[in-house]
């Protein structure tokens, strides 16, 4: 059975959080004279001298009406990351308990468990980029707090079965934490509605990707009330800075902006797919959920060094397990997918030569 209190590190069911006297009173003021802030102001046209809402409630009602979610089962963070780092500071201690990811997959997940001293078990995907369960149950142990699962996953680009998840969900004990940062691209439907049902789920999703907001670091943590409450407590007093917040509500209001771009973007990505699958140094396109595609190509190596001497950045994969001679290709705008196709063109015609 699914218990929360076994999973919580003892130091942080004993931590009193750091309270600031925005904290400590409700209702509405006028004036503030309690965070030793610079009361003259700041040198920009707009302000900037006081601390921002430290926990975001305008965001967080605006983003509850998007995704159809009560504000209190969303955490924000400064980007994924800060979700991520949490997730292991609250929930796993240090030199003793484990986590299980399934490579390939995003690379924070092992970087934030190393520095935060745990270990990690890795679970291989299937050639066909799914889960195996059975492998995966194998590592699980008393000591294993959390499964990281990327769906849309990163860098394969393919939606996970949706069955293995909640056969995870079902049978584990510990946290089951589905990334569905390319969530929007893909048809799948988001786990955001499923946590009711499930109360070791916890979904994140970031501004980064569909709402095009990479550079604010804006990610956002789904889970039931006391998860949020959990991180709350652990998260710094003023995370989220307060241009950070204010341009996120902006974007907010612009949910059949961000729809249409993301309707450009799928078909910019099958679009280039198909030029891709035309080529004869490309060995294999694989189904994309995400704004980005996987392809194996020959020399792949060789193919990504010859971009960078044309200005074109791409990510490199080829070292990666399961992705041997694999670039990964952001969708950027058309002109920039019609000069990575003529790249690659040019590629191809000196090597004929």
């Amino acid at each position: 059975m699914f218990d929360l209190n076994n999973l919580v590190r003892a130091n942080i069911q004993k931590l009193v959080p750091y309270s600031s006297a925005r904290d400590e009173f409700s209702g509405e003021a006028k004036v503030f004279l309690d965070a030793n802030e610079n009361s003259l102001g700041s040198p920009l046209s707009k302000w900037y001298n006081r601390y921002p809402d430290p926990h975001q409630h305008k965001v967080k009602d605006a983003i509850s009406t998007v995704k159809g979610i009560a504000p209190e089962h969303i955490f924000l963070g400064n980007g994924s990351d800060e979700c991520i780092d949490l997730l292991y500071r609250c929930f796993c201690n240090p030199s003793t308990d484990n986590v299980v990811i399934c490579p390939p997959t995003y690379g924070m997940y092992e970087v934030s468990a190393n520095i935060n001293d745990i270990e990690v078990r890795k679970a291989l995907l299937t050639e066909d980029f799914q889960l195996d369960l059975v492998h995966l149950e194998n590592l699980i142990d008393e000591k294993t707090k959390l499964v990281w699962i990327c769906s849309p996953n990163n860098p394969t680009g393919n939606s996970l079965n949706r069955n293995d998840i909640e056969m995870l969900l079902n049978n584990f004990d510990g946290l089951v934490v589905v990334d569905e940062a390319y969530i929007n691209f893909s048809k799948q439907k988001s786990f955001i509605q499923e946590l009711a049902e499930y109360p070791n789920l916890v979904v994140m999703q970031t501004f980064s990707k569909a709402w095009g907001l990479a550079a604010l670091r804006l990610g956002m943590a789904f889970a039931s009330t006391e998860i949020i409450n959990i991180l709350n407590k652990v998260k710094p007093p003023y995370n989220i800075n307060q241009a950070t917040q204010e341009l996120a509500l902006k974007a907010l209001e612009e949910v059949g902006q961000v729809n249409d771009m993301i309707h450009l973007l799928v078909d910019m990505r099958n679009a280039l797919s198909e030029v891709f699958e035309q080529m004869p140094t490309v060995e294999k396109v694989y189904p994309s959920d995400a704004n980005f595609i996987l392809v194996k190509i020959q020399n792949a190596r060789k193919v990504y060094a010859f971009l960078l001497t044309k200005g074109i950045v791409v990510r490199d994969r080829s070292n990666v397990k399961l992705c041997d001679d694999c670039l990964r290709i952001t969708i950027g705008t058309e002109e920039e997918n019609t000069a990575l196709v003529d790249a690659i063109q040019d590629w191809l015609l000196k090597q004929d030569k």
